[in-house]
């Protein structure tokens, strides 16, 4: 338990409430945020000796909010707080107290926080990048790499949004229901991405990221709770549960990535997709169609098939036809493309990805996708260009040991056929 990894994961999915229960108190992201990182600080030095606590989030928020107001403490020329051993548990003591401290908006802090940096204040990219960072934790540089930016322009964005949210003297309270409906758009694409962050992670940092889908998942049901009859949030929550319900056999005990087609679908997780496949269809049947509710078809569709030779890829490849007209982006395109080569033919997917490089050069799912479908055409060169081109931006260890695998299998054919 005291593995440092562990700790990783631990500080991760702890940050949305503890950084919300900061701010509810100080009323200042800047306070928020340094009053949370002094925290793990502190975690890092206490928690490999004496153990994590039963509640590190509670933990976090006792600890950091002691040391902001020690802060204040000091700079007031008042008299400090006892030493960390006096107020740093040894029995776990923080539970009861943040409870008792926090009341009844203890559970609603991380979708406060959440309205707050999506406020209408700030330009949407701002919003769903100050929530990642705020919220969610990530680094500039994950945020980037989500929008497809450069880390010095995402990290202008952020402070620059987190400056009109000081200039705006923004109320650090939940907004009300008109309010909550302007936002709604901005919050959901932020619990998304957050669900991607985690999902996207590797076997080597499955632990430390897996919270952050769980999160997601958490935050969805939050906002539906509040949007009951919204279908695009019914859409969102139900495609979490159905990408999430495959967690378990995404990976081999190696470690190694498992391709859909040849994971063992009793690995994965059948009450997530029963309540993701009820969710789905019941935002159907209010006949308002969005992205997310087109997504989730889609995964629906792959988590009804019983085996991946069941997979209804005509559907499937509809489906992204509808998506590119309601979301136009070259990575839905790109999803498309895999469906045409399963549903008609390789060569006519390849000939729908290839005006997207331009788009895509950074993408490692491109040149994966695009060095699959040569492979399948039998242009073995062409094939392993692109998959050491996938190679170079991997984004985990577990992508770049797939690719090899598939240049390892190239170069044995190779060898035999000589």
């Amino acid at each position: 338990m005291n593995d440092p990894a562990w700790i990783d994961a631990a500080l991760t999915s702890a940050r949305p409430q503890a950084v919300g229960a900061l701010l509810r108190y100080f009323r200042d992201l800047d306070t928020a945020e340094e009053a949370y990182q002094e925290a793990c600080l502190r975690a890092l030095k206490s928690w490999p000796d004496r153990g994590p606590p039963r509640d590190p989030a509670a933990w976090l928020i006792m600890v950091g909010r002691n040391a902001a107001l020690d802060g204040v403490r000091r700079n007031s020329r008042l008299t400090e707080l006892p030493a960390e051993d006096a107020i740093s548990d040894v029995d776990d003591v923080e539970t009861p107290m943040a409870e008792r401290l926090d009341g009844a908006h203890y559970r609603d802090d991380i979708l406060r926080l959440m309205f707050i940096c999506c406020h209408p204040e700030l330009p949407a990219t701002q919003q769903i990048a100050l929530a990642l960072r705020i919220v969610s934790g990530l680094s500039v540089k994950q945020i980037a790499k989500a929008f497809l930016v450069g880390e010095a322009a995402m990290e202008q964005r952020i402070t620059r949004a987190k400056a009109r949210i000081a200039k705006a003297e923004v109320p650090f309270e939940a907004p009300g229901p008109i309010e909550r409906s302007e936002r709604i758009a901005a919050v959901a694409a932020m619990v998304y991405l957050i669900f991607n962050e985690g999902y996207s992670a590797g076997s080597d940092a499955a632990q430390a990221r897996s919270e952050l889908s769980g999160e997601a998942i958490r935050l969805a049901r939050l906002l539906l709770r509040l949007f009951q009859t919204e279908p695009e949030i019914m859409g969102l929550t139900a495609l979490l549960l159905l990408q999430h319900a495959r967690a378990a056999a995404r990976f081999d005990a190696d470690g190694a990535i498992v391709l859909l087609e040849d994971q063992d679908r009793s690995l994965w997780n059948r009450d997530q997709i029963g309540e993701g496949l009820a969710l789905i269809d019941k935002a159907m049947r209010h006949r308002r169609p969005g992205p997310y509710q087109a997504q989730a078809a889609i995964a629906a569709l792959h988590a009804r098939a019983a085996r991946f030779e069941d997979t209804d890829w005509t559907n499937i490849e509809a489906l992204y036809a509808a998506l590119e007209v309601m979301q136009p982006s070259p990575v839905v395109t790109l999803n498309r493309a895999v469906a045409v080569s399963k549903a008609r033919s390789p060569a006519e997917a390849l000939a729908m990805i290839e005006p997207l490089e331009g788009a895509l050069g950074g993408y490692f799912y491109f040149f994966g996708a695009r060095g699959a479908l040569l492979l399948q055409l039998g242009r073995e060169a062409e094939a392993k260009q692109a998959f050491d081109r996938a190679i170079s931006l991997a984004n985990t260890a577990a992508e770049a040991a797939h690719i090899r695998g598939q240049i390892d299998r190239l170069t044995a054919a190779a060898a035999s056929g000589s």
